[in-house]
């Protein structure tokens, strides 16, 4: 008998079918259809929503615990970790309430799959790539909405039923947050599900066999269906392009650091050096006293103060590296967290004074403190110093 249920799709194209299953990230119904439809289907391949990167941070639970944040903090990566923990700490929140594990389906999905020995294709696109194709894409000031929001709401309590998220996973309530969700931000919109309808689209499409089983969130169901049915080919290198930084920017971060050098080095022409080294001085605490209290209030390690100190006088003239990158590096090595805080931070990231003893959201705290310090002082200590140029 084969499974009728809403959340299974079916379609049919060029000889081959498709049966696309659309589900609750963090709903047990879900991972029950999953298991049901490939046991009773036994198709030749199972699409799942995972990358690579993904795939293994959920059936590998233990890789979590041997992995170094100053590795992920040297490859410049931990803004990109914060967005990833705000976008998914609601999701695994909610999933805990209900006493289920996100992503639990699609687990279950590789499980049946592999008991039926049935290929799997990880479908998705690397996560690294669709997150900073989000970030790189919003302009500043959308960053900061996003981030205000997103802290924001982590902080807020969700009380939802199974019943509320049957609900949820049907087209029509689901499409409407979508849709809330694009005239926000429609950046968001177009890089987390349009392209990623797509790109899952290619992928299954191109999956071996002749009968497809594809796992995905019900929110990308409509999406998938209708580049599959449209017949067009994606080209899926085009999306996995990230784009580069606004030319503006380029010419910001240098421009800013070369008059601020510019003006010291004027103003020693034309004052006398006296004069330089006083807007010199000027600058050094400026910027060092405000990234150190930012790190200070973030409870950073002493040696952390320091160096957000004696860093931000440097890190502020180049747009190559910033203060609090130094800053979480240094608390990072002298107070080492594992990413297995991972496994408590849907709780701790609750819990503000937990942001000062979660090692981790510890890490983070410094190095939003410390940049923002950092940004202030730049901004007064410029203003300062192109004042006394006249």
């Amino acid at each position: 008998m084969q499974p009728n249920h809403q959340d299974v799709h079916r379609i049919e194209l060029d000889g081959r079918e498709y049966i696309i299953i659309g589900t609750a990230h963090i709903s047990r119904e879900s991972a029950d259809i999953v298991r049901q439809t490939i046991e009773t289907e036994k198709p030749d391949t199972v699409c799942v929503e995972l990358d690579e990167r993904r795939f293994k941070a959920l059936s590998e639970q233990q890789r979590w615990q041997n992995l170094d944040l100053k590795t992920i903090i040297r490859q410049k990566q931990l803004s990109t970790l914060i967005l990833n923990l705000i976008l998914s700490s609601y999701q695994k929140r909610l999933g805990e309430k209900l006493g289920v594990m996100p992503g639990l389906e699609l687990l279950e999905a590789t499980r049946a799959a592999n008991e039926l020995s049935i290929p799997i294709e990880l479908a998705d696109r690397d996560i690294r790539i669709t997150l900073r194709r989000a970030w790189n894409s919003m302009s500043f000031w959308k960053k900061m909405q996003f981030m205000s929001s997103g802290l924001a709401g982590v902080f807020e309590e969700a009380e939802i039923s199974e019943e509320q998220l049957s609900e949820m996973r049907k087209g029509d309530a689901l499409n409407e947050l979508l849709k809330e969700l694009g005239q926000a931000m429609p950046v968001l919109k177009r890089v987390l599900i349009d392209e990623r309808d797509q790109y899952l689209a290619e992928k299954i499409k191109n999956a071996s066999g002749q009968k497809i089983v594809a796992v995905v969130g019900a929110g990308h169901v409509q999406g998938i269906i209708s580049t599959l049915q449209s017949g067009q080919a994606v080209d899926l290198s085009s999306i996995e392009i990230i784009p580069p930084v606004s030319p503006v920017w380029a010419w910001l971060g240098w421009g800013i650091p070369a008059v601020i050098i510019g003006s010291i080095f004027f103003i020693g022409l034309t004052q006398g050096f006296t004069e330089a080294g006083k807007n010199a001085l000027f600058w050094i605490l400026a910027t060092g006293i405000p990234s150190a209290v930012g790190s200070i209030l973030a409870a950073g390690h002493v040696v952390t103060t320091i160096a957000a100190f004696f860093a931000a006088p440097l890190t502020t003239l180049s747009p190559l590296i910033g203060v609090g990158y130094v800053a979480a590096f240094v608390q990072a090595y002298f107070s080492p967290p594992l990413v297995r805080e991972f496994e408590t931070i849907s709780t701790d990231i609750n819990r503000p004074l937990m942001w000062w003893k979660n090692k981790l959201l510890r890490v983070f705290t410094v190095f939003i403190l410390s940049s923002l310090g950092g940004a202030m002082g730049m901004y007064v200590g410029s203003y300062e110093i192109i004042s006394n140029l006249f």
